[in-house]
């Protein structure tokens, strides 16, 4: 953006002080979508965000055109609406749309709304500082308090929805099972087949020192776990999908199978893959690579 100083001539042909005039670097965008990509591409934000920065700003054209933002499935194959840029300069924007904002706040999580703030902001101090716009209509709006336990437990209707995810019968009874129990992950996958106790709905782990603990849990995980160990009798309960790379510790490999425990660190990384789409109920699958799911300490 270019500042040009402009001098007039006052009454009785006097010279008034210089005022500044915003001249363009380059005529506005026809449009707030093609604007979006000119911010994407010309404010070098990198490849891997772009495409979070894209759902974001999309959110945000919904809100800016003075429309609530679609959430849910509505969201999906929903067509962004068309306006200039320019309109961001209404004065009328700033009230409608810190109510339009104030109501999405009410529906998403405090980090959701919180990311796609920032992200609108930073757009539009781009488009401001090329001289397409003039004025911020987001100053006033609030980032939202986030909550202090970033592993609070997943709320009832998260828990169903995990429910009716189509993973393998290893993450149904291993997820079903962390929540039955609410035994710590890691207690989990120690558990050994050997050491299941079905009619009572519970399995024993040795806790470190060597005293001997119980994991009890419900008719949830009671229903899975026949199908799970497939008449195994020993060996880890839950098992990578390939056989134990050499030098594995015999204590976690199946004997029948040759197949090694699963690690901690690979049932993080499933849980949080097969959850992305759910902790970001806004986004489509095709950007799911750049989304972050939930871990398993909210499960």
């Amino acid at each position: 953006m270019a500042i040009e100083p402009v001098t007039e001539l006052g009454s009785g042909g006097a010279l008034r002080v210089p005022r500044a005039r915003v001249v363009p670097l380059s005529a506005p965008p026809s449009s707030y979508t093609a604007a979006v990509e000119r911010y994407l591409t010309g404010a070098g934000i990198a490849k891997s965000s772009a495409r979070i920065y894209r759902i974001s700003l999309t959110t945000w054209g919904w809100m800016l055109a003075g429309e609530p933002a679609p959430t849910g499935p509505a969201r999906r194959g929903a067509k962004p609406p068309v306006f200039p840029v320019t309109a961001i300069g209404d004065p009328a924007l700033p009230e409608v749309l810190a109510e339009l904002a104030a109501v999405r706040a009410d529906e998403m999580d405090a980090d959701t709304v919180n990311r796609e703030l920032s992200i609108a902001r930073k757009a539009i101090g781009w488009w401001q500082r090329q001289g397409w716009i003039t004025c911020d209509p987001t100053i006033g709006i609030e980032r939202r308090p986030a909550p202090p336990d970033r592993t609070k437990a997943l709320a009832e209707n998260q828990i169903a929805a995990l429910w009716r995810l189509d993973v393998a019968l290893r993450e149904k009874t291993f997820w079903k099972m962390l929540y039955e129990s609410a035994a710590r992950a890691d207690e989990v996958l120690c558990l050994n087949v050997e050491d299941l106790y079905p009619q009572d709905k519970r399995g024993r782990i040795t806790a470190k020192g060597g005293a001997t603990e119980w994991i009890h849990w419900q008719s949830g995980t009671a229903q899975l776990l026949p199908r799970l160990t497939a008449r195994r009798t020993l060996g880890p309960l839950f098992l990578t999908d390939r056989k134990a790379p050499a030098g594995t510790p015999t204590l976690d490999v199946c004997p029948e199978t040759g197949r090694a425990r699963l690690s901690y660190r690979r049932a993080e990384e499933i849980f949080e893959e097969n959850t992305r789409l759910l902790a970001n109920p806004l986004a489509s699958p095709e950007d799911i690579e750049d989304l972050d799911g939930w871990t398993l300490h909210r499960r």
